[in-house]
């Protein structure tokens, strides 16, 4: 068994910038649903970014899947890793800070590694792993307030779906482990986007109408963002720091994303979080050292 890899200044470097493009993506995403609906933001990051990874895998000579079992796939992987998490988190944002959001988001990591255990037998629940997990969950907890979670208000109806978002992006992971690791790993993304966005255009045609694109300029540097950068470019970052730093190491982007979301989100949008988000959050970093440290070897 290898040795977990070592994190070098550049891979430290890339990880940092993808922790802090996706940290921005919170509030760009809140920016745009000031004008444009929930469904209709999410047909946008889809689309564009769809187009784009499409025109990286052209330009890069790779070949198009033809099979309709590998088609299925995309389907079904945009769905869970696209559809349902930007969805509810995007409605989840309309009602509590795009801080809280990252927060709330860190716990994919935490559900990551409870889903994976049950697919995967290479992925069992040691004690180190359990510790970083409880850590999580009780960091998630605090941040959320214990006493909340039996009230049915939108803000905290909102939290819940920004978690069941992260339980989607879980069971994402094993989809994609089980189903579409024997292909290049751009060829996949831009097919999970295709199924993705032809989840979303009826969706979104039902719930929004037609999309105006008539928008303000504010609006279309917000999607351009989160479709553009955030989402197409972050995949291709991405699998540059999964290569150089391991999937143990990359679990360390989670603790960089919330403060990017906490300090745009004040300097931005004037918020500011309740001090338990805060405590919240040093646990839950707490526990994904833990699991950061106990994750399989690359």
């Amino acid at each position: 068994m290898e040795h977990q890899k070592h994190l070098s200044p550049r891979a430290w470097a890339e990880l940092s910038l993808l922790g802090i493009i996706w940290g921005a993506s919170f509030v760009s995403i809140r920016i745009a649903l000031d004008t444009i609906p929930v469904m209709t933001s999410v047909l946008h990051r889809t689309f564009w970014a769809m187009l784009a990874l499409w025109l990286v895998v052209w330009l890069r000579g790779l070949s198009v899947p033809s099979s309709p079992r590998l088609w299925l796939g995309f389907l079904v992987m945009g769905l869970l890793n696209n559809v349902i998490p930007f969805s509810l988190m995007a409605w989840g944002q309309l009602y509590i800070d795009t801080g809280l959001t990252a927060i709330l988001n860190a716990a994919t990591a935490i559900f990551g590694v409870l889903v994976a255990a049950l697919f995967f037998s290479d992925e069992r629940l040691t004690s180190p792993r359990l510790l970083g997990a409880g850590l999580g969950f009780f960091g998630v907890s605090i941040a959320i307030g214990v006493g909340n979670l039996t009230s049915f208000s939108l803000q905290n109806t909102a939290q819940l779906a920004i978690l069941a978002g992260t339980i989607s992006y879980a069971f994402a992971g094993v989809w994609a482990r089980k189903h579409l690791s024997s292909l290049p790993p751009i060829v996949a993304a831009a097919g999970m986007l295709t199924g993705s966005t032809l989840f979303m255009i009826p969706i979104a045609l039902m719930t929004d109408g037609i999309p105006s694109l008539s928008l303000p300029a504010v609006t279309w540097a917000a999607i351009a963002y989160y479709s553009l950068i955030a989402t197409a470019g972050a995949y291709l970052l991405y699998y540059r720091v999964l290569s150089m730093a391991g999937s143990g190491n990359l679990l360390l982007v989670t603790l960089i994303i919330p403060p990017v979301a906490i300090v745009l989100g004040a300097l931005l949008r004037d918020e500011a979080l309740d001090p338990r988000a805060y405590i919240g959050f040093a646990v839950l970093a707490a526990g994904l050292l833990i699991l950061n440290r106990a994750a399989p070897r690359d």
